[in-house]
């Protein structure tokens, strides 16, 4: 039984072939819509599009490099071709750096800002003209990170993802408005600690690079969780679930904080 009534809506899931964004693909399904489910490694997209498939749902399955245009362009081309509409666009893909900031170089701050900014640019800027042409309304989702609001941290050398983040957010808020006369809401989910492969490999770099022990840098961001434990990627995909649904029809222009009490303001 769902729970937010997506019955007849569109949805486009980027970076959805495995992780947070797998966990909103088939949660979106779940509640009733048809989801397309984009990713830069197509196998993994077409396995997450077949497991929906399987359990009864609507999916087609897209290679798009979010950071390329006409990939973009392509997918919400294909979306309408394929389903007929879009109505939800949930801006999931994201890669890191995992290094001091004195350490980043000039081709790494590209592509991170090239997958994690210029690519929310370019999906929300394909998504909200097809929206407007609908005349019907319509939400974007941008899955921001707890980062996109805090330096990550003097020992946790994230700071040319938080960056990014830091811009995707800005970047929401603004589609938000600028949007807000069409009624295509825009906004931000901000996760913790996710049991996910990037945490996994934020580990292990992060303790290479400060000599200390394999898992004792995710148990410490663990330990820092008010909740106690690590987020799943479900509670992530509970909180964009409700965001494209009706019972949030007057939110637009926000960040919203799922991270167990990580981030209290």
């Amino acid at each position: 039984m769902n729970t937010y009534h997506l019955d007849g809506k569109v949805a486009i899931v980027t970076g959805a072939g495995r992780g947070i964004g797998r966990a909103i693909a088939l949660r979106l399904s779940h509640e009733g819509a048809a989801v397309v489910v984009a990713d830069i490694i197509e196998p993994n997209a077409q396995a997450v599009a077949e497991e929906i498939r399987t359990s009864g749902g609507r999916a087609l399955a897209l290679r798009v490099d979010v950071a390329e245009k006409p990939d973009v362009d392509a997918m919400v081309e294909k979306t309408v071709a394929y389903f007929g509409r879009l109505d939800i666009l949930v801006n999931n893909a994201g890669i890191g750096a995992i290094a001091p900031l004195l350490d980043i170089d000039e081709a790494t701050f590209d592509r991170v800002m090239d997958v994690n900014a210029k690519g929310i640019l370019f999906c929300s800027q394909a998504a909200a003209r097809q929206m407007i042409k609908q005349g019907q309304g319509g939400r974007i989702i941008t899955n921001a990170s707890g980062a996109g609001k805090i330096a990550p941290g003097k020992y946790i050398p994230l700071g040319m993802y938080a960056a990014s983040k830091h811009a995707a957010i800005g970047l929401s808020k603004q589609f938000g408005l600028e949007l807000s006369s069409h009624q295509i809401l825009c906004n931000c989910v901000c996760a913790g600690i996710v049991d996910t492969q990037m945490w996994d490999e934020i580990d292990r770099e992060t303790a290479r690079i400060y000599g200390k022990p394999v898992g004792s840098v995710k148990a410490a961001a663990v330990d820092s969780v008010p909740l106690g434990r690590i987020q799943k990627p479900e509670d992530v995909a509970n909180v964009v679930a409700y965001l494209a649904s009706e019972d949030a029809s007057y939110i637009t222009a926000q960040s919203i904080n799922v991270c167990g009490g990580m981030l209290p303001y």
